[in-house]
């Protein structure tokens, strides 16, 4: 929290006790964590990048929600495919590959029901020219992705490079369903969580 001050503090606390209870209930440790705060507008600089040996932010930047969550702000969400949606819940990051988008990074996601179909969507992480200051200026909001958490082009490789190879990826939203129902936020059941990685891994 000291080295993310503009971060609000029970949004990262929620991420961290996912974070947590994914740990224990078998996802390896990360030595990094990505936060998105989806409660922001898209004008804001939403993504947050923690280095969770040595407490530093290691980045913050802009990143895009998908068209058919909202305009300036995101407010719907999905796990189905063609929604062009954006999806919220604990997710894995895993191998990088080159795609239409350039250099990129899968996602798996890690809750049933919430996010696991990420890979089958191709929800992943990628460049974009619209997600940038000039956009904001020009249109008042970054662009829109089909779904994905694009970040600016200037800082893509840092991004992917920091969170492939099994980093943890967690997007925000206050969706009281998904609060009160996710297996990672209600870590005292464990016995949920952990079927929930099973089912989904």
């Amino acid at each position: 929290g000291q080295s993310a001050p503009k971060i609000d503090k029970q949004v990262l606390k929620t991420a961290f006790s996912a974070s947590r209870c994914a740990v224990s209930s078998g996802v390896d440790m990360p030595d990094r964590l990505a936060v998105i705060d989806f409660s922001l507008p898209s004008t804001e600089e939403r993504l947050w990048i923690f280095d969770l040996n040595t407490g530093k932010l290691l980045l913050r930047d802009l990143v895009a929600h998908g068209k058919n969550s909202g305009n300036l702000e995101s407010t719907e969400f999905s796990n189905v495919e063609g929604s062009y949606q954006s999806s919220i819940g604990l997710f894995r990051a895993s191998e990088t590959y080159y795609g239409k988008h350039g250099y990129s990074l899968r996602l798996d996601g890690l809750e049933p029901g919430i996010n696991d179909l990420a890979r089958q969507r191709a929800i992943v992480i990628h460049g974009a020219d619209y997600v940038n200051e000039d956009w904001i200026h020009k249109y008042g909001r970054i662009g829109r992705s089909h779904g994905c958490p694009a970040v600016d082009n200037q800082v893509v490789r840092k991004v992917v490079d920091n969170l492939k190879g099994g980093q943890l990826v967690f997007k925000y939203f206050p969706d009281q369903q998904w609060l009160h129902s996710s297996g990672f936020l209600k870590c005292d059941n464990r016995t949920l969580a952990g079927k929930n990685l099973q089912k989904s891994g």
